[in-house]
């Protein structure tokens, strides 16, 4: 006889028993301090994945559901359903998910979570052997790749404004798509370039939870230091030493490289938007489509400014595919210990694509 498959209530149930018992144990925490649960559970509390007021988890609560192409990621009943832990098919979501749901125990304490090994990428391609990191990458491999960028662009000339163009977001939080780097092709990649693929670290420092504890996300920055010595901070590590941002410094670390050089992209794409297309252009980090116009060209995209019907819309090919390199960037702040060259080779070609219509001295930059 066919298993029968659990009804939406069944699933709530399931879910509201499970938060329950986390809820549970930390109204104990303080009455048993050394109890391991305890204490777990007052780790989960303190990070990303359990904060109830996160706009993560609570932005679609006037709507009473998250949305399915959402709720993977959004919502621990949508993870579940996208495991197949709740007797849905895997790799797929058949339902919106339950708002006010953070990511908790019963999103990766699952026989399907534990069975996890490969993710498909939104490139396409799928990568395995990931063991403990692959319900981390189910979320954190944006939901964009460069080939994305190729489509919408079509047959159109470099320099050429089009209508149809608007603004390609990889998403947030993108450590997985930085790590693999050419591997998934989650940045734009210039036609012949080549580019770094996964990035192998250290055996015991090679996965998200060797770096990360699981509970908390945070990094335990003093194994760092066991290996890099004589830096303060892991934003002073650096193993490659030619000074790619052109500023002189090559004893900063590859932190610095790397934003001197971001930054640089971003003084080029306004310059592009200035003198190639007579449409000033500015960022807001916070503001979707986080590309606008900047009608006062003060060279910043204030509150006023960041409002969707002032987003940018003189795109060109050219701009369109230095604006999703800056973005894929800018969305892994902890890019320089991920991928470090893969963001730098990004980062380069995009000045380079764009030096072919503005004038940017590229003799002052280096690409590893």
């Amino acid at each position: 006889m066919t298993p029968r498959r659990p009804t939406r209530l069944f699933t709530l149930f399931a879910s509201l028993l499970a938060w329950t018992t986390v809820l549970f144990a930390a109204s104990s925490v303080q009455a048993s301090d050394d109890s391991p649960i305890s204490k777990l559970v007052e780790a989960w509390l303190s990070s990303p994945h359990g904060n109830y007021h996160s706009p993560s988890f609570i932005y679609w609560n006037k709507e009473g559901e998250v949305p399915k192409n959402c709720a993977t990621c959004h919502s621990e009943t949508g993870f579940l359903d996208f495991l197949g832990a709740d007797g849905s098919a895997a790799g797929s979501i058949e339902k919106p998910g339950v708002i006010n749901s953070p990511i908790g125990c019963a999103s990766c304490h699952t026989e399907a979570a534990h069975a996890l090994d490969a993710v498909r990428f939104p490139s396409g391609t799928e990568v395995g052997g990931l063991g403990s990191s692959a319900t981390c990458t189910v979320c954190h491999q944006g939901r964009q790749s460069g080939a994305s960028v190729t489509k919408a662009v079509g047959t159109l000339g470099e320099d050429e404004v089009s209508g149809e163009l608007s603004f390609i977001n990889i998403h947030y939080a993108v450590a997985a798509a930085t790590m693999h780097g050419a591997d998934t092709a989650s940045g734009y990649h210039y036609p012949g370039k080549t580019y770094a693929g996964r990035f192998q670290h250290v055996p015991s420092a090679n996965s998200c939870v060797a770096c990360h504890d699981p509970h908390t996300t945070k990094v335990a920055e003093d194994s760092c230091m066991t290996c890099h010595r004589g830096v303060e901070t892991i934003r002073d590590i650096r193993m490659r030493h030619a000074d790619y941002d052109g500023d002189g410094d090559i004893k900063e670390g590859v932190h610095g490289e790397i934003g001197t050089l971001h930054e640089q992209l971003y003084a080029a794409i306004r310059a592009y938007g200035d003198a190639v297309l007579g449409a000033p252009i500015g960022y807001h980090k916070d503001r979707h489509p986080y590309f606008f116009g900047d009608t006062n060209e003060d060279g910043v995209i204030g509150d006023e400014e960041a409002v969707r019907d002032n987003a940018y819309r003189a795109w060109t090919p050219r701009l369109m595919k230095a604006a999703y390199n800056y973005q894929v960037v800018m969305k892994d702040p902890a890019g320089y210990v991920h991928n470090p060259a893969y963001l730098l080779q990004l980062l380069y070609d995009s000045l380079e694509s764009l030096s072919s219509a503005v004038e940017i001295d590229m003799a002052q930059f280096s690409r590893p």
